[in-house]
């Protein structure tokens, strides 16, 4: 009897230490994935990228939403970004410390509008970086080169569909750019652009552009 009762007490100091040693190496568990987790954290709170999202630097401002050619894109590039990026557009960004220019392949006066201009123009609707400063001054020297007039009354057609598109946009900066490019665009080529009004002003279109308008003038008026 006095044997069995021994071995019974064994038994059960033996199941309460292996409890206390599963609690305690439960616990050194837990208490080594808090480390880690607050461990990452920290670290990717200090990393440069949050750094630099708390603290803007003044460079950004020259670089909106600026394209990362290593990132994963979310959606198929659009027909304007496609074309650029296959050297489609005969001009180049050059980074300034003050402000960017273009960089022509060749003298602008010697390239065909048909179909630089209309693609030009389609890049309007663009909202990154580098897209929208290509298209917007592209668009704008374009039309500043000897013989403009003759060159873009014939794309008339098929530029305003394009200028309309971008000026019923829901971005308020691809309606100004828009809207500038269609001023460009009725400074060039004059009376012209008066048989193509009533396909630009149509009543949807006048509804939004009126809405946007006084936001525009706001601003810049």
């Amino acid at each position: 009897m006095q044997k069995s009762e021994c071995h019974r007490d064994v038994q059960l100091r033996n199941r309460v230490t292996d409890n206390c040693d599963q609690r305690t190496s439960s616990s050194a568990q837990i208490k080594h994935r808090t480390i880690v987790q607050q461990r990452k954290s920290s670290s990717s709170t200090s990393s440069p990228e949050s750094a630099r999202k708390l603290h803007p630097r003044p460079s950004d401002k020259l670089n909106p939403k600026t394209v990362n050619p290593f990132g994963e894109q979310s959606r198929a590039p659009s027909a304007f970004a496609a074309i650029y990026s296959k050297g489609g557009v005969p001009c180049r960004l050059v980074h300034g410390s003050v402000k960017h220019r273009l960089q022509w392949e060749c003298p602008p006066e010697k390239l065909p509008f048909d179909p630089l201009l209309i693609t030009l123009a389609e890049g309007l609707r663009e909202t990154k970086h580098p897209y929208t400063f290509v298209s917007k001054e592209g668009f704008r020297e374009l039309l500043l080169v000897t013989g403009a007039l003759e060159k873009a009354v014939p794309l008339l057609p098929r530029l305003i569909p394009v200028l309309k598109a971008a000026l019923v946009h829901l971005d308020d900066e691809v309606f100004e750019r828009g809207l500038n490019a269609l001023v460009q665009l009725s400074v060039v080529v004059g009376p012209s652009l008066n048989d193509h009004l009533k396909h630009l002003l149509t009543s949807g279109s006048l509804i939004i552009i009126k809405s946007k308008i006084p936001t525009y003038c706001s601003i810049y008026c």
